[in-house]
């Protein structure tokens, strides 16, 4: 695949949207439509600066998910904490304000931060840190009148049962899959 142009389509808020122009393997243009949340001006662009993070929090024994409402779905699935790095913020800053936010809970210890990863490849160049952290405190509502989260810390036996009758974000099933395995990350950064 070649690349021949990009072009902003649509400037949001929160998302832009671009066209990019592409020679497929046959010699003949092909279009592709990609959402973004950042301003692109040129291919080395794409996918270059991540927005922010997925957090996946645990306490004692227990791992925090998020019932959440999407509009994108107009439904409430299960999640992780999660949120945009805001100009100038640091992502260990993201991490305290979007648990604090989405949770009322604070940072304990962060353990580890993965490199920045796709979030949806198929139609979007959004990067994301993942970071494992241990929380402490009780759960308290901070969110926008804009959200409606319901945080909660559950059991493996808990979490088992929810993803037998409940829906997830790819990333919290994951994340969701491994702790009912054992996994509990212990390292520390």
């Amino acid at each position: 695949m070649e690349f021949l142009k990009l072009e902003k389509v649509y400037n949001g808020r929160y998302l832009k949207n671009y066209e990019l122009t592409y020679l497929n393997k046959a010699g003949k243009e092909k279009k592709f439509e990609l959402v973004s949340r950042k301003e692109i001006t040129c291919k080395e662009e794409l996918g270059l600066r991540p927005s922010g993070v997925s957090i996946v929090a645990y306490q004692d024994d227990r791992l925090l998910l998020l019932k959440e409402f999407r509009m994108s779905i107009n439904k409430s699935i299960y999640n992780l904490c999660a949120g945009m790095l805001e100009k100038g913020e640091s992502l260990e800053d993201c991490i305290r304000r979007e648990l604090y936010e989405e949770t009322g809970l604070g940072v304990k210890q962060i353990i580890s931060i993965l490199p920045p990863s796709f979030a949806a490849v198929g139609f979007s160049d959004t990067t994301t840190y993942a970071a494992f952290v241990e929380v402490e405190g009780e759960i308290e509502d901070h969110s926008s009148v804009n959200e409606d989260i319901h945080a909660g810390l559950y059991t493996k036996e808990e979490v088992k049962e929810l993803m037998e009758k409940e829906e997830f974000s790819s990333r919290s099933q994951i994340a969701a899959y491994f702790f009912v395995q054992g996994f509990k990350p212990t390292e520390e950064k």
